[in-house]
């Protein structure tokens, strides 16, 4: 339980943490550089963050399925609060598949393409993904911090 317990935290610091930096620093601090260094900008950023996050979504299912079926005897022996985590991260997991598998390949072909308006136009969709997830992630972690101690 308690590896279990190391590597879902790490798992959701280092993805929670990477988008709330990126989207609540990163993103305005941006707002003033030139458009096309900015998307290039982005570009180096992703590429260097998404394999940290496929990690952290690896570590996040392994240990947390791990924990529910080792320690808590499966999900009748799971508060209601791990229900929610379950919950909330699969939405958190399916808005970065999408982001992922859709609007960052776009940016990605758009920008070896010299095409800076589509680009654009694919990370404003990355942005508002990211925003949801930080979101998400942020309610995520108030929950599985303080979810045993409800009611």
């Amino acid at each position: 339980m308690t590896i279990g317990l190391i590597l879902h935290v790490l798992g959701a610091v280092i993805w929670v943490g990477g988008i709330f930096f990126a989207f609540l620093v990163l993103r305005p601090a941006t707002g003033t550089v030139d458009a096309h260094v900015r998307l290039e900008l982005w570009a180096q950023v992703f590429r260097r963050f998404f394999p940290w996050v496929w990690a952290s979504i690896v570590a996040l299912l392994l240990s947390g399925y791990g924990m529910v079926f080792f320690a808590l005897g499966g999900f009748a022996g799971a508060g209601v609060h791990v229900h929610i985590m379950q919950a909330t991260g699969w939405v958190m997991i399916v808005l970065f598949l999408h982001l992922y598998f859709a609007p960052w390949p776009r940016m990605r072909r758009a920008l070896e393409a010299g095409d800076d308006k589509m680009a654009a136009r694919q990370l404003n969709q990355i942005r508002w993904m990211v925003g949801t997830n930080v979101a998400l992630g942020l309610l995520t972690s108030a929950i599985g911090a303080s979810g045993r101690y409800w009611g």
